[in-house]
This record gives structure tokens, C-alpha cells and sequence, in this order.
């Protein structure tokens, strides 16, 4: 039997959790500004799947360039923890729905596009 496609989606933490989000992943470092733990509604925050706080600085700093960032994140994904963490949350997802959580006010130009991209679609 074939293995099922994963089912990923992102969202905005400040978004209202919908019945159809599935498995709930917080996948930032920082826990979101201005929210309560008891509203966010997550059900994992693994922060070996979060881009490095060097990272994170160098791309929200005046030479990040997304490219950039998405080679360098993808590098970090392949540390062995970051890796087991992917191939948990990849099988998790042949089950079911997982739904990646961000506060970042564009999720396109984030790390949630190269997370999601590692997990439908691994090793491309």
C-alpha cells in the first residue's frame, strides 16, 4: 500500500483555531506576542523544526535575503534532531491533518513555506 500524500497546512497563530486544522504545530522559536498559552490551542511545539536565532537575525536584518534564508533553513532541517523532528511531523501527517502555526505576518516569505515544502515533499 502506497504511502498517503501529507496533508500540511499554515496558518496564523492569531487566527481562530478551525476544526479542520488537525494536529496543531506551533513551529517559531519565540512563543507569539499578546497570546495566552490557554488560547492558542497547540498540540506540539518542537523547536528543533524553528530556524536558528542566528538565522532568524541575520534574515530579519538589513543583508537577509529569502533565498538566502530558505538554503541556509534547509541546511538546519538536516541536523539530526531538526530531521527526526520532520520525519515525525511527515508520518504524522499521512494520518492526518497537520496545521503549521506562525506568528509571522506573511507566512509565504517565512520559514513555514520551506517547512512545508520539506514535509509534503521530501528531499526536493
Amino acid at each position: 500500500m502506497a504511502a498517503s500524500t501529507p496533508t500540511v497546512r499554515v496558518r496564523r497563530i492569531y487566527d481562530t483555531p478551525s476544526p479542520d486544522d488537525g494536529v496543531r504545530v506551533l513551529v517559531d522559536r519565540l512563543w507569539p506576542r499578546g497570546l495566552r498559552k490557554t488560547d492558542a490551542h497547540i498540540d506540539e511545539w518542537p523547536k528543533a523544526l524553528t530556524p536558528s536565532t542566528e538565522l532568524r537575525h541575520w534574515y530579519h536584518g538589513s543583508d537577509g535575503a529569502y533565498e538566502e534564508f530558505c538554503r541556509r533553513y534547509e541546511a538546519e532541517l538536516a541536523a539530526p534532531d531538526a530531521a527526526a523532528a520532520l520525519d515525525r511531523l511527515r508520518e504524522l501527517a499521512t494520518r492526518e491533518t497537520v496545521t503549521l502555526l506562525t506568528a509571522a505576518k506573511d507566512p509565504t516569505l517565512s520559514h513555514t513555506s520551506v517547512l512545508r515544502r520539506a514535509l509534503e515533499h521530501p528531499g526536493s
